[in-house]
């Protein structure tokens, strides 16, 4: 079974779905049947690559509210995250421009240490107070994360797996996403938000009950096999 999970780094729901998810996971009968890919997905694509104000200031100025207002939503999200085992530091939060971020989670894709590096940049935002933008501080998690030093190098230095980063963001767009975290099961059910663990539990029960068997169609409906067909032991040839 197949899941895609649109998300961005610099948003706290998605760390708290990414909790919520691994719970479900870990609840799940056929959990190693389960192939989980991280999809790009940038929340502000036009965000500086240096932040040039603080998350308070920024959310305040987005959403009209006042300083104290804004520090109490991140206040409430940073409470549901402590219920989930994360200490969130929004307080401290450095948002940036995620797309080499995204670029690198492409890269460890590649590497079988997307997961790895997915946790690693959603600890270094969300918990550390760490410039998410910051080509020393994504080449610092992804060596962290496992990544090979020169290649994240060399990432970071061109424009390597843009088109991906891309291609995740114009299927999102034709999926109808407009928010994350959003997991897609196979392609054909969809969760949108950080929904408790039990529903995400349920939808890949339901997902893994309507999976479809194959159903064979013989010119001959009383056997199991084709005679007209060759196997591990040999081909079916008509007698003379």
């Amino acid at each position: 079974m197949h899941v895609e999970i649109w998300s961005d780094v610099v948003c706290p729901w998605c760390y708290i779905g990414k909790r919520r998810f691994e719970k479900a996971l870990g609840q799940f009968d056929q959990a190693d049947a389960v192939d989980v890919v991280w999809r790009s997905f940038e929340l502000d694509p036009s965000a500086p690559t240096e932040g040039e104000l603080d998350l308070v200031t920024r959310l305040a100025s987005k959403y009209g509210v006042s300083r104290p207002q804004a520090e109490a939503m991140n206040q409430r999200v940073s409470d549901i995250a402590a219920g989930e085992g994360l200490r969130y530091r929004l307080d401290i939060a450095r948002p940036g421009r995620t797309f080499d971020a995204h670029r690198l989670l492409h890269l460890a894709a590649d590497r079988g240490r997307q997961d790895a590096l997915k946790e690693a940049l959603l600890a270094a935002y969300q918990t550390q107070g760490q410039p998410i933008a910051d080509p020393e501080v994504l080449r610092r998690v992804a060596v962290g994360a496992g990544l090979d030093e020169h290649e994240v190098h060399q990432v970071l230095a061109g424009d390597e797996y843009a088109d991906d980063v891309r291609h995740d963001e114009r299927e999102a767009r034709e999926l109808g996403i407009s928010g994350v975290p959003f997991f897609v099961i196979d392609r054909r059910y969809g969760v949108s938000g950080a929904q408790p663990s039990d529903v995400l539990l349920e939808a890949l029960q339901r997902a893994w009950a309507d999976r479809s068997p194959l159903e064979v169609i013989a010119s001959d409906a009383g056997s199991t096999a084709d005679p007209d067909a060759c196997g591990p032991d040999g081909c079916d040839l008509p007698a003379r």
